[in-house]
């Protein structure tokens, strides 16, 4: 069976970190390419981060440059949690430089799609900057994509805003410019990240499993201390878990929109499970995961990371 071709849109960032290994060491997927967005830290620290990783991987992808900020909101990243390189906790190795791309990230993008000979999976866990450049200047694009698969929104509540989730909230015009695409999408949000934890008994299990093992447990013990007793949320790889394992998930077909609008709900995933906008569904969402399944299924695709 051939591998499924994917591109990653990320922002390391220590939870992206995990979700980059375990689809760079899965024998299902195929990393075409890696492209930065700002969003956990400024844009060449998330760049910085991604070759880093690669060079601590051993995994030679190449890496493409993206926005440096929201198509019009104001960037407000996630040091606060992230730490001020956006992967606190860890002695990573010099990046791996040669692999970056001179060409930026939507440009790569379209390469990569078009020359592709089996329709790509582009698989944002990041804000959707690059995303929504892309579909605006090259929509040809879209008839060689198979479908998007994205951390991002929330049927419920809110981690950025009341109402909103980081990535979508960091650019609403870039998300809802994608949910408008076209473009078949699966949203694994926040709802199913907060179910998907790794427990304390498993970070000490994970610790043992080999040098990517240890490198997520100290990224553990930095992010978000506080929660390392009562459960760390694996948002990103909720995406990339999703690629290998679906059935984990409950998932609704339904209309999603995003409110640019509202005075204090801007950057909110109008998930519309009733059907009260009479709107045809435009994404399938992860209302619910086998939280249980997610763990050992973590567990035993970051041993595979050898």
């Amino acid at each position: 069976m051939s591998k499924r071709p994917i591109i990653i849109d990320t922002d390391p960032g220590i939870d992206d970190a995990l979700a980059i290994a375990i689809a760079l060491f899965s024998e299902e997927l195929d990393v075409k390419l890696i492209t930065t967005v700002a969003g956990n830290v400024s844009l060449d620290l998330v760049t910085e981060n991604a070759l880093k990783l690669l060079k601590f991987y051993e995994k030679d992808v190449p890496v493409a440059k993206g926005c440096a900020q929201p198509l019009l909101a104001e960037f407000v990243d996630a040091s606060d949690i992230h730490g001020k390189s956006g992967m606190e906790g860890y002695d990573f190795p010099e990046p791996k430089t040669e692999l970056l791309l001179q060409e930026h990230a939507v440009n790569a993008m379209r390469r990569v799609i078009m020359e592709s000979d089996e329709p790509i999976t582009i698989v944002p866990i990041a804000a959707m900057t690059n995303i929504a450049l892309l579909f605006a200047l090259y929509p040809e694009v879209k008839s060689n994509i198979r479908e998007i698969v994205m951390m991002g929104g929330s049927v419920t509540r809110g981690n950025k805003g009341v109402m909103s989730e980081f990535n979508v909230a960091t650019d609403p015009e870039a998300a809802a410019m994608v949910f408008n695409s076209g473009v078949p999408i699966v949203m694994a949000g926040l709802d199913v990240g907060w179910k998907a934890l790794v427990m304390p008994q498993d970070s000490e299990e994970i610790k043992k499993m080999g040098k990517v093992g240890d490198m997520a447990y100290h990224l553990f013990k930095h992010y978000r201390g506080g929660s390392f007793n009562t459960g760390l949320k694996m948002y990103d790889s909720c995406a990339i878990a999703y690629l290998l394992c679906p059935e984990l998930y409950t998932v609704e077909e339904t209309y999603v929109g995003v409110e640019l609008n509202g005075t204090m709900t801007t950057g909110c995933t109008v998930v519309d499970l009733k059907g009260y906008l009479k709107k045809k569904p435009n994404a399938k969402v992860c209302t619910d995961i086998d939280g249980e399944k997610f763990r050992e299924w973590f567990k035993q695709s970051i041993s595979r990371c050898i």
